[in-house]
């Protein structure tokens, strides 16, 4: 079994694999009894009260599994049986209280939502009445009260994450911007990412039986992902599922790196458009920055476009550490592109599912982009390839970048983005803190290093970005 950071990311990984192996088996259903009992063996629970709440847990991860509900417009879903075991959170009074005599947070309270227990004097919040405004915690002079939020409303820093009337956590599908954080975050896996494996394995079935080609693009973060086998081996497990072959989403990244370059030259000020979170973000928080967004499809999009073009009969799956990624394959302008996306966690679910053992599997190849596709990966590279671009294309333009990655920087950079003195033309901007190595779906976070993606884009056959694309297309005449 691969190594998880949780034991939440296992558990959904034995989900996955089990509903996988139902498909190949030909026994998938809607209804499949079977694959709880055989997740949550018993008879005694090992995780909540009791076994059959285990198992009804497990039946709607299996429902997630086989691609969510239809009328929730969200590849982020809630499973509210699973969500009732955290603290309701909000403002709480601890042991830090004295006591005392002044009162200041009975007094900041608009809504009087605060007594004293006549025994200890200690302060006292009804929360009945409590609005979470924090001001009695402002007012405390000894910092005694404190805002205990949940670990999912803790990760979104969007505040999309709210308590529903069963005291479920609801998402605010107007503002999530599917970055993933509260997925991983989670502590019961009462979030989860809709899955589309079964429509993988539909579409690598038909390809199969009409004998057409299905390509999976495979993103450069695996770099940090790998350990028990190599890239090589990872490919060769890809075809063994089905595809025809692997192309790197890299080589996407070094036609995008190209092309925003020149954007940016004639533009003047961008912001960049490979991460699908980010630029949500962008269009929900800050939509005076929207006409500044490149207009470059991100590198799945770009690769998966140029592979449609040349091989019309094509299709095409992106692999990745990615959530967000799910929900740009819904925009018309991309799905014409990609079929699916599939994580990283589920790649490693229908490797097993196979029961491929890759570290017995012989090497394929997967050099298809430069070190400066490859690096995208981390937070640095696309700033990185851009400015090699500019270079390449002997360009006199200057590229002053404000790298940003995780949400917090993201909104630092782009309130700085709108002022008149700002003194950078670029935002590189990733959702995840270290950029798409930090991507909710990776198997493990352990091995999340900047150095392992450098050694991989060191390892390219092209050491130039104009190099690497010219294979494929004229650079200039994109």
């Amino acid at each position: 079994m691969p190594k998880f950071d949780t034991n939440v990311q296992e558990l959904k990984y034995k989900v996955l694999k089990e509903v996988a192996k139902s498909y190949i088996a030909g026994t998938l259903t809607s209804d499949l009894p079977d694959i709880p009992k055989k997740i949550i063996p018993g008879p005694k629970p090992t995780m909540r009260c009791c076994i059959y709440k285990e198992r009804a847990i497990v039946n709607q991860r299996i429902k997630l599994a086989m691609g969510g509900h239809d009328d929730v417009n969200n590849v982020v879903e809630v499973l509210n049986i699973a969500c009732d075991e955290c603290p309701l959170g909000g403002y709480e009074v601890t042991n830090r209280c004295r006591g005392c005599i002044a009162h200041r947070c009975e007094h900041a309270c608009p809504r009087h939502a605060i007594s004293f227990d006549p025994i200890t004097r200690a302060a006292i919040i009804d929360k009945s009445k409590c609005i979470n405004c924090g001001l009695c915690a402002k007012a405390c002079p000894y910092t005694a009260i404190a805002n205990v939020q949940r670990p999912c409303e803790q990760a979104c820093k969007v505040k999309a994450i709210s308590r529903g009337e069963d005291d479920a956590a609801k998402i605010d599908n107007e503002k999530c911007i599917q970055c993933g954080a509260c997925v991983y975050q989670c502590p019961f896996g009462a979030i989860m990412d809709k899955s589309y494996i079964i429509h993988i394995l539909d579409l690598l079935k038909d390809a199969k039986e009409k004998n057409y080609p299905v390509y999976a693009i495979i993103a450069p973060s695996v770099a940090a992902q790998l350990r028990e086998y190599s890239l090589g081996q990872l490919v060769t497990a890809v075809k063994r599922i089905g595809f025809t072959a692997a192309v790197e989403a890299a080589l996407g990244a070094d036609m995008v790196a190209y092309n925003e370059a020149k954007e940016l030259a004639e533009k003047g000020f961008l912001t960049s458009s490979c991460c699908p979170a980010f630029v949500s973000y962008i269009e929900k928080y800050y939509p005076t920055l929207k006409d500044y967004i490149s207009h470059n499809l991100s590198p799945m999009a770009t690769i998966a476009k140029w592979i449609k073009e040349t091989h019309p009969t094509a299709h095409a799956v992106f692999i990745g550490p990615c959530v967000a990624k799910k929900k740009e394959v819904q925009k018309p302008e991309v799905n014409k592109y990609v079929d699916y996306t599939m994580t990283f966690e589920e790649l490693q679910a229908l490797v097993d599912a196979f029961d491929i053992d890759a570290t017995k599997l012989d090497e394929s190849p997967l050099d298809n982009a430069s070190y400066y596709g490859r690096i995208f990966a981390r937070c640095g590279g696309l700033s990185d390839a851009v400015n090699e671009a500019l270079k390449e294309q002997g360009s006199d333009f200057v590229a002053k970048s404000l790298m940003c990655d995780g949400l917090d920087n993201c909104k630092a950079g782009l309130t700085k983005a709108k002022s008149p003195t700002r003194d950078f033309n670029f935002i590189e901007g990733m959702a995840c803190v270290n950029g798409c190595i930090g991507g909710p779906c990776m198997l493990t976070h352990e091995f999340r290093n900047k150095a392992d993606v450098d050694k991989y884009g060191k390892s390219a056959k092209e050491t130039t970005i104009k190099g690497s694309i010219s294979i494929y297309v004229d650079p200039d005449k994109e």
